[in-house]
């Protein structure tokens, strides 16, 4: 690039780009504001520094602004008069969403892995399916992984067993992995309440009446 500049880029940047099919002067017009630390759109600095003429960079704007990628926007500067600035602020919402869809999938791939670990064999498609449901229903990864562990504890290992676990949780407003701490704490001290009440009963009393 011009002036020897070297430009930065992450992995998603580019990955994103390709999914897109973005031309080649598109995606440098990208990286070069994404890069740049003034946002103003001239043409001839950008042609200057790119290396390409100024109806290909003209072209790929135009490109990138009818999918939704650039705009432009009016600031006022220092002196108080209005600058029309570039903003990337479509392309990076395809970017934010690229990087949630590989969380999700690594989180996906976690979730799967332990239970095979757990249940010491391969899942299958039945499993596989109802896990992924859980998922799609908004159940969190870690009230998931709690209830396997619940199921664990009780001896069940069993997708259909998890899935009453989960079942139950959720119509007892049950949703995070402190709600289920909270629900079994309360749930002892009653009982521990209970017990305590049946010791201190006085049976020989009740029996002499």
């Amino acid at each position: 690039m011009g002036n020897n500049k070297k430009y930065v880029v992450d992995a998603n940047f580019i990955k994103v780009s390709y999914e897109l099919k973005l031309s080649l002067v598109e995606f440098l017009l990208l990286l070069y504001f994404d890069n740049a630390d003034n946002l103003v759109f001239d043409l001839d600095i950008i042609s200057q520094k790119l290396k390409i003429e100024k109806n290909a960079i003209l072209e790929a704007f135009n490109n990138l602004i009818s999918k939704n990628m650039v705009a432009i926007k009016s600031e006022k500067n220092a002196s108080g008069k209005r600058d029309d600035k570039v903003t990337l602020d479509g392309f990076y919402d395809k970017v934010l969403e690229a990087k949630n869809r590989e969380k999700k999938g690594k989180i996906k791939d976690n979730i799967f892995t332990k239970f095979e670990s757990e249940f010491k064999r391969p899942l299958n498609g039945i499993e596989f399916e109802i896990i992924k449901a859980w998922m799609e229903k908004m159940y969190s990864e870690e009230l998931i992984l709690k209830a396997l562990e619940e199921a664990k504890f009780n001896g069940v290992l069993s997708v259909r067993y998890i899935d009453t676990i989960l079942y139950e949780w959720h119509r007892k407003g049950i949703k995070s992995k402190e709600d289920v701490d909270e629900y079994f704490k309360n749930r002892y001290e009653t009982k521990k309440l209970e017990d305590t009440n049946i010791l201190e009963f006085n049976w020989l009393d009740d029996y002499d009446k």
